[in-house]
């Protein structure tokens, strides 16, 4: 498997705050991504719903706590 490439939490709040890139928390359970849940992030079945709509080149972040 590939390495995961990280950034750091200023990288993220900065990408995300230009619309360069969604934050997505990474757990499919939705009562766990309320307790984690981040400023302007979405859950994973927030992202399959908006999978088709999305550009190739748009940058997904996940994260979990």
């Amino acid at each position: 498997m590939a390495d995961v490439p990280r950034i750091d939490v200023e990288e993220a709040r900065r990408k995300v705050a230009a619309g360069e890139a969604l934050l997505v928390c990474a757990y499919a359970d939705e009562a766990k991504c309320g307790q984690m849940k981040l400023e302007g992030s979405i859950t994973l079945s927030q992202l399959q719903a908006r999978l088709a709509s999305l550009p190739k080149t748009h940058e997904i972040i996940f994260y979990c706590a």
